[in-house]
């Protein structure tokens, strides 16, 4: 039996009447800001990583973009736990149900912890293999050896971090949030500076200053866990049972797929860029393709950003029954996001040489490259502002089915066949177009789904409790 003290309760009244009450777009807009920053923050990492690392040669450069794709399955891995726990959390939270809520937020945190270690272990056991696998080189499987070592003994932080982000930022507090990730961000470039540009470690500086940030962020997390009014983590919660591991899979599995897939499709990349790379220009092209992913993450953060503070007003809401409100906030996200695309996209075309040699201006051939396949994908990018909510939507009141089909669509359903038959036709150029054309084909998937449930949430709206 779980005791709430006084405090407790009030703020968890509080929050309810909040994320109920308030006017939708303010609210919306109240949870996004905290997190985009947090993702835009979070995706700096990598950015920070990239820039400093640029300096030192193209093979680092590239060694970091294959690094890129495993991070993105680390991401996948924390995304599904802590979506799939914190969109139960939501929706427990909306029905006033705390203690199933806590109980779901321990196993989630802790499970995710678990598989964090033991993709440690078997990463440092097949280092040199690990490298092969992610599309390195001989001549860079040196540089991503050692940044890889260090990000590995991160896994079980790194995993566990993303999990009680995504737990905390479900229930409504993305502020608190927020702290950990851009602490620990921060505390990322700082040591990115100090490990590489004066103490000289190279490319191994970079991801050990990631190894102790993302540390510091971990152990900022659980501290705001702490506070009254949050869901709390405590091992005596923890309760693996089949049923909650099947809430978690249901609301995970489309992170988990959009995510996993993010990663497989670097990997993919990576070995095409080298097929198609003009001879002796190999690493440039394949530093070229990881700087552009480097460069969209950026981009695509600020929309996920903002789908996930669309999130808990959506999983409260359906919890709460004022489907009316779910809707509303639905449109709102599509609106707001469509056109923040639509300028970053604009942005991104016009100054596509600009941005690429921002990361490394010594090499040419590097920035011909990132220029053209980041000018490809500033085309159909606006689109992602009707897919991505839509996802997200789905996902949160737990169309899975659907919601994972979409998932995967984008770099998996859509994004192999393209990598295969664009290429074989149009050589590079067509490895460019690839993600451009896998962002129209999920678009037009996406529009259905899109309809449907609008009409389906009008339908609930009228017969909403008053």
């Amino acid at each position: 039996m779980i005791i709430y003290t006084h405090d407790d309760i009030v703020k968890q009244k509080e929050r309810y009447l909040r994320m109920t009450e308030t006017p939708i777009n303010r609210l919306v807009l109240t949870l996004a800001v905290p997190t985009i920053i947090s993702m835009c923050v979070s995706a700096l990492y990598n950015m920070a990583d990239s820039f400093f690392v640029g300096h030192i040669n193209t093979e680092s450069t590239a060694a970091v973009g294959m690094a890129f794709a495993f991070q993105a399955l680390i991401q996948a891995i924390g995304f599904f736990f802590g979506s799939g726990s914190g969109n139960y959390i939501s929706r427990a939270l909306g029905a006033q149900d705390t203690e199933g809520a806590e109980k779901m937020a321990a196993t989630g945190f802790l499970t995710a912890f678990l598989f964090g270690l033991a993709i440690m272990v078997i990463g440092l056991s097949f280092l040199t293999p690990f490298s092969r696998l992610l599309g390195a080189t001989p001549d860079v499987i040196p540089y991503s050896n050692a940044y890889l070592k260090w990000l590995l003994i991160a896994a079980p932080f790194l995993i566990s971090q993303m999990a009680l982000n995504n737990q905390l930022r479900l229930q409504g507090n993305a502020n608190l949030a927020m702290i950990g990730l851009v602490s620990g961000a921060l505390l990322n470039i700082l040591l990115d500076w100090i490990f590489i540009c004066k103490v000289g470690m190279g490319v191994s500086g970079a991801s050990l200053a990631t190894l102790i940030s993302q540390f510091v962020s971990w152990l900022l997390l659980l501290w705001v866990t702490t506070f009254d009014g949050n869901v709390h983590i405590k091992i005596g919660n923890f309760s693996p049972t089949r049923e909650r591991y099947r809430e978690v899979a249901a609301g995970g599995l489309p992170s988990l797929m959009r995510q996993s897939l993010s990663s497989i499709s670097s990997v993919c990349l990576n070995w095409a860029a080298a097929i198609y790379a003009v001879q002796g220009h190999e690493a440039s092209t394949i530093a070229a393709f990881a700087v552009v992913a480097r460069v969209m993450q950026c981009a695509m953060a600020v929309i996920l950003g903002f789908g996930q503070g669309f999130q808990p007003v959506c999983g409260f809401n359906w919890g709460a029954k004022k489907y009316a409100r779910v809707r509303q906030s639905y449109l709102f996200a599509i609106a707001v996001t469509s056109a923040t695309i639509l300028v970053l996209a604009t942005l991104g075309y016009i100054f596509a040489p600009q941005v690429i040699a921002f990361f490394r201006d010594e090499d040419p051939e590097l920035i011909r490259v990132g220029a053209r396949v980041l000018r490809w994908q500033c085309i159909a990018f606006p689109l992602v502002g009707v897919t991505t909510p839509t996802n997200m939507l789905l996902q949160n009141i737990r169309r899975t089915g659907r919601a994972t089909l979409l998932a995967m669509s984008r770099q998996g359903i859509f994004f192999y066949p393209a990598l295969f038959l664009a290429p074989h036709f149009w050589g590079l150029d067509g490895l460019q177009a690839t993600m451009a054309i896998a962002d129209v084909c999920t678009f037009m998937l996406a529009l259905p789904f899109c309809i449907s449930i609008l009409r389906e949430l009008k339908n609930l709206s009228t017969f909403e409790p008053c």
